[in-house]
């Protein structure tokens, strides 16, 4: 018979192990990735609807996650919800059938996948276990293993949060990141993550920075850049409470992995990985990955994920010889060619002498006489004249090529498109008939075509967008380019190092030793982060410098000294250097609250003894319009919003600024009165507290005034 203690403890595990069963396993489908990588397509529809082999691409991420049985998923959407909200409720996902107990969609502001991880947080949806994808995964992969793998670890250590599924792929599959490479530190042993930086990094130098201790610290680590992040997550609820702690991530592995790793020591949270050999899983990030996945489905390197699946309710593909793929429908000329690696859909029809190799051709189009198709994505019921040439480029749903035209490599030739008889369109080209928003939502004018590009009688203009951002890698098009680097070159191997600590293999690290655990800040993708290549490392590094410094007790004079070298040479914002203030600033504030000071003692250590740093980032104080200061108190507000006891830190923070002049009682009214101040029920809950200090600034106002009046009267008196 076992001791009590043991007998007492094995029911309760049991126990434990029984209500983890009883919880839905649920999903998140981030269905905007809050990208610009598609444009000009998504500028119309979204981009988990874009077709990926004639099937929108959500539909594969649905297909995994009821094949690794999710019972609850929630998508949540960014623009364009309507269509997908259309699409999914049509599907069989919504169907009596479906696998699904709930499928529900979520709309919210959020302009980077940290706002919405944080907004999901806030809701309170997720109660266990669950599995983060994006809307463009494609994977056959089972995740019975990763998942047990994760409740075991979780079982025995609160503290393993997430798991992360990643693909081994060798260095050059054509499925890869181009450009940018994600390097993974592990400790074989226990799958834990201990580092991760994108090459080349930040710096744009192409060797790790490591800090030394996870060296030393480890009897062995792999350093792993053969590997693809397939965007799948295994999560737990504090996943999401860390994302609400700090409101300065923005993107996943860049911010929240990165960030988390490095803060090691402060939150002793651990992230693991799931590393798989043998099925096929990978995200359509961009146009590249785009192409790459499109060939392996039709190659059936995803099986059962093909085109004779039929996914789609009403398809009816068959495989013929050469991995041809038609549905019924499809009306060929006797003497045109098809060769291998094609899709054809439904109501189709390819004139004489027209050959289409290695393409992919939608329904209801119509291919003229002597067209020549390679390499090309041609999506449903477009049009191309006879005699045209179309070579890996896209042509999206109703565009339509004239006769004699040539289509060259990597153009991309979006909705409605019409370009007229003749033309040649460069592989720079993207071509759009779409007006664009500005952020308020009010629309552009569409612009008038351009008939040095469409021709005089085509529809279409030049596609620019002045704020695409890219937070993890350049824009990749369809046509590969040259890799920027070769992680080869460094001298780590992706074998396993062991780390003895000698003096012979340390000299074979290039390692940067880290400024502080708790320094790790990142913001990505701010609309004032394109300034130049470098402007967006700002956001880190001005942050975690500010932050040290405040931890150290450096005076203002030295904070802004580095903050103005760095602004200079990465030629950042004012309003990312206000931002980088607010962040380091909140984040003293809330270690100081945790260390047992009161929010007045910490606010008063903080912003009091730095007043001439926050003179000095504000220029509007001769200005009727307090722009300056109405941004500091946004970044400020927005912050606090997703702090514990934001609202009282706002309302001690904000009388502390009005108290030293630093924001004045115009700047404080117009903050108050500017509506992006009140957005949300966020922003509005967290400013309640401030509206005692507002109302007691108006009365001031209004008794100057009043006292100015008097005495204007005393001396017409006189």
């Amino acid at each position: 018979m076992p001791p009590k203690g043991k007998k007492n403890q094995s029911n309760a595990q049991a126990k434990q192990s029984e209500e983890e069963r009883d919880e839905p396993l649920q999903a998140v489908i981030l269905a905007d990735p809050f990208e610009t990588r598609f444009n000009p397509f998504t500028l119309e529809r979204p981009r988990c609807l874009l077709p990926l082999a004639n099937t929108p691409l959500i539909e594969y991420t649905f297909e995994f996650l009821a094949n690794a049985g999710v019972e609850e998923i929630f998508v949540y959407c960014g623009a364009h919800k309507e269509q997908v909200e259309n699409h999914v409720r049509k599907s069989k996902w919504s169907s009596m059938s479906s696998p699904f107990t709930k499928l529900e969609l979520i709309q919210s502001s959020s302009n980077s996948i940290g706002d919405a991880m944080r907004d999901l947080d806030t809701r309170g949806l997720l109660v266990g276990d669950f599995i983060v994808v994006y809307g463009d995964v494609v994977s056959n992969l089972p995740l019975e293993s990763a998942l047990a793998a994760h409740r075991a670890r979780r079982a025995k250590d609160k503290n393993a949060i997430m798991t992360m599924v990643l693909r081994e792929a060798g260095t050059t599959h054509r499925t890869k990141a181009q450009g940018t490479n994600p390097v993974f530190v592990i400790d074989p042993a226990k799958d834990r993550c201990l580092h991760f930086e994108q090459m080349p990094n930040k710096e744009q130098r192409h060797f790790l920075s490591m800090d030394y201790d996870l060296l030393s610290g480890h009897q062995e680590i792999e350093v792993r850049q053969d590997l693809i992040d397939c965007g799948i997550d295994i999560c737990t609820p504090d996943v999401l409470a860390l994302w609400s702690d700090n409101f300065d991530f923005q993107a996943p592995r860049k911010g929240f992995l990165h960030s988390v790793l490095k803060d090691y020591e402060l939150n002793g949270k651990t992230i693991h990985t799931h590393i798989v050999t043998d099925h096929y899983a990978a995200r359509v990030r961009n146009l590249h990955a785009y192409d790459a996945t499109s060939k392996d489905i039709v190659s059936r390197w995803a099986y059962p994920l093909c085109p004779d699946s039929n996914l789609l309710h009403g398809q009816s593909y068959r495989m013929q010889k050469g991995n041809i793929y038609k549905e019924e429908g499809v009306v060929l000329a006797r003497d045109c060619i098809i060769r291998p690696k094609t899709v054809i859909g439904r109501g189709t029809s390819v004139g004489d002498g027209s050959v289409v190799a290695n393409s992919i051709i939608g329904r209801h189009c119509t291919i003229g006489r002597n067209v020549t198709i390679d390499g090309a994505y041609i999506w449903d019921y477009a049009s191309v004249g006879d005699g045209s040439t179309i070579m890996q480029a896209i042509i999206a749903n109703e565009a339509a090529i004239g006769k004699k035209c040539t289509v060259e490599p990597g153009a991309l030739i979006s909705y409605g498109v019409n370009i007229s008889e003749g033309m040649t369109i460069s592989g720079e080209h993207r071509i759009t008939r779409a007006k664009r928003k500005r952020e308020n939502g009010e629309e552009l004018d569409r612009g008038q075509p351009d008939p040095a590009i469409v021709g005089k009688s085509g529809d279409g203009f030049e596609f620019k967008d002045p704020d695409e951002d890219d937070e993890d890698e350049p824009v990749a098009g369809l046509v590969p380019f040259a890799p920027m680097y070769n992680l080869a070159n460094l001298s780590l191997s992706v074998e396993s190092i062991s780390t003895l600590n000698s003096d012979s293999e340390a000299d074979d690290f290039e390692i940067s030793h880290e400024r502080s655990a708790a320094g790790s800040f990142v913001s990505i993708g701010s609309v004032d982060s394109h300034a130049s290549e470098h402007a967006a490392n700002f956001d880190h590094d001005a942050a975690a410098s500010i932050y040290d410094s405040l931890v150290e007790g450096h005076e203002s004079a030295n904070i802004q000294l580095e903050l103005t070298s760095l602004r200079m040479s990465t030629n950042a914002s004012e309003h990312q250097v206000r931002r980088a203030v607010v962040v380091a600033f909140v984040k003293r504030i809330m270690q100081l609250i945790k260390s047992g000071s009161s929010v007045r003692e910490a606010v008063a250590q903080v912003f009091g003894q730095h007043q001439e740093l926050l003179e000095r980032i504000m220029f509007d104080k001769s200005e009727s319009s307090k722009a300056d200061q109405v941004d500091f108190m946004l970044l400020l507000q927005g912050d606090l919003a997703r702090r514990e006891s934001g609202d009282s830190i706002l309302l001690v923070a904000a009388t502390k600024l009005a108290e030293m002049d630093v924001v004045e009682n115009e700047g404080m009214v117009q903050w108050w009165e500017d509506p992006k101040s009140s957005v949300d029920d966020e922003m509005t809950k967290v400013r309640a507290k401030t509206q005692q200090l507002v109302d007691y600034l108006n009365q001031s106002s209004e008794e100057e005034s009043d006292e100015d009046g008097d005495e204007d009267e005393d001396d017409d008196s006189e």
